[in-house]
């Protein structure tokens, strides 16, 4: 489908999307799901591998028990049920990096069900339903040199296999791209707090397929999907999808038919391909996995994982603020990772005012980072160096325009905010007498502004805020300026 064939917007809302996404979440664990080999990523290729990875004869699984309780942490966190007994199986199917010609997966009692997400739409809070958590062994990896046009080579991993993933299956609950987006967002948010994987996209740790279908708006039953595969980044899917729905849609249209298939996204081409017609579940020829015995999930033992549970991030955004009184907005900021509002909470609790704190991290920190393309093990700056600088404003020592300039040379020096401020030893002129002096000057210096302001022109005031603030460099305490000021022109 070229750009210039795109259907119209008045076509498009005849149509409603459906969309269902599949997420494979690696486990941040040291070793594979049923062996002892490392799970490590980047080790030459084919080199963490035993007989158990590979399915030799003789050789037997043995579940990983930390797998099982980062599963039951990601299911707890997404709201889901975890079942006390939950059957292992193998789902057979064959593809070159499957050396077994099987995978252990979950499938008709899977570990947990029923959750959901919540996520922010343009009419409100939308809630999207999870169907099943899932636990799995990952494939290995098969490289295709000059794909998917012109290969030539196929290259086989299998360091990969045996590692352990999740599934997490939504229900068919999504609407529209940005609601997709939106949902990821989220799952991959919740993940990072929970700590059960480092969700490196980059990395293949996290992976997503999309299934969707369109249908005329006001039917019930559902069209005929396309799955989406090879999509490695949020953004990336978002594009899928509109792509895809605007290729259905356009099929019906034309009088075609949408085919149930599997389609991969180029997104050099920004465009999706055909790559097999999709396979139902039953083709894949599932029975109980007989090297392993059910997963029983106690609830005792269920009770021991789920104190390993963290604060998650709409708890924590809720909490901020009410107890430090901030923004959503700056809530939002603050929490966009554990480690960031882990940070953010040690040096409000060591400041005067932790308002004060999250302003600065705001305003002067954050701004700096994404200047700098920094993150934020890497900022020069630290949160006791917030906290520092914090007080000092909170105390009038710096004005705003000082702890402006400080930042700037702390992130050019690479130094942090103290070091910074005790070499420049930069003060506050705070001494009323030193002030009045200075407008006395400025406005001998402006009597038209002046008339200006004796007329009625208040506004006109902020203009000699400024240039005593320009005559002082940036050094007149501001609250104590503008009464100097108000009061000066006043007379």
């Amino acid at each position: 489908m070229s750009a210039s064939a795109s259907p119209s917007p008045e076509i498009l809302t005849k149509y409603e999307p459906v969309i269902g996404l599949e997420v494979h979440v690696q486990l941040l664990t040291r070793t594979k799901a049923f062996c002892g080999c490392s799970s490590k990523f980047g080790a030459p290729p084919n080199t963490n591998i035993c007989p158990t990875c590979l399915g030799l004869p003789g050789s037997l699984p043995v579940l990983n028990k930390r797998a099982v309780e980062f599963a039951v942490l990601a299911a707890t966190a997404i709201h889901c049920e975890v079942r006390e007994r939950s059957i292992f199986s193998r789902k057979n199917y064959f593809y070159p990096d499957l050396p077994k010609g099987y995978q252990i997966s979950q499938f008709d009692k899977p570990l947990a069900e029923h959750g959901y997400i919540d996520v922010n739409t343009p009419d409100g809070e939308k809630r999207i339903g999870i169907t099943r958590l899932h636990m799995e062994e990952d494939a290995g990896k098969s490289i295709h040199d000059g794909f998917p046009e012109s290969a030539t080579k196929t290259y086989v991993d299998l360091n990969r296999c045996g590692t352990p993933l999740i599934e997490i299956v939504s229900e068919p609950d999504i609407r529209t791209p940005d609601e997709a987006y939106e949902y990821l967002t989220k799952l991959k948010e919740i993940l990072l707090y929970t700590g059960v994987s480092d969700c490196n996209m980059e990395e293949g740790s996290l992976r997503c397929d999309a299934n969707v279908s369109v249908r005329p708006r006001g039917q019930e039953k559902f069209g005929t999907k396309a799955e989406v595969k090879n999509v490695n980044s949020f953004r990336y899917i978002r594009s899928a999808l509109e792509y895809e729905i605007e290729r259905q849609i356009e099929l019906i249209e034309s009088g075609g038919r949408v085919v149930q298939e599997t389609r991969l996204w180029n997104a050099a081409e920004g465009r999706t391909y055909s790559m097999r017609s999709k396979e139902q579940a039953h083709d894949y020829r599932y029975f109980p996995e007989p090297d392993l015995p059910p997963l029983i999930v106690s609830d005792e033992w269920k009770q021991e994982i789920v104190k390993q549970l963290p604060e998650l991030p709409e708890a924590k955004r809720a909490r901020f603020i009410e107890e430090y009184e901030i923004s959503a907005q700056d809530a939002q900021t603050l929490t966009a990772t554990r480690e960031f509002a882990d940070q953010f909470e040690i040096a409000a609790r060591a400041a005067k005012n932790p308002r004060r704190v999250a302003n600065l991290v705001n305003s002067e920190l954050v701004t700096r980072l994404k200047i700098h393309n920094l993150e934020l093990e890497q900022s020069p700056v630290t949160m006791k160096g917030i906290a520092f600088a914090a007080d000092l404003a909170e105390e009038g020592k710096l004005s705003s325009k000082q702890w402006k300039q400080l930042f700037d040379i702390a992130f050019e020096k690479k130094e942090d905010f103290q070091i910074v401020y005790d070499r420049e030893k930069p003060q506050q002129l705070s001494d009323p007498a030193a002030i009045e002096k200075l407008i006395d000057e400025v406005i001998a210096a402006n009597p038209k502004q002046v008339e200006q302001y004796r007329g009625g022109k208040k506004t006109v005031a902020a203009f000699f805020v400024g240039q005593v603030m320009k005559l002082s460099k940036g050094q007149a305490n501001p609250g104590l300026l503008n009464e100097l000021v108000t009061k000066k022109l006043d007379v």
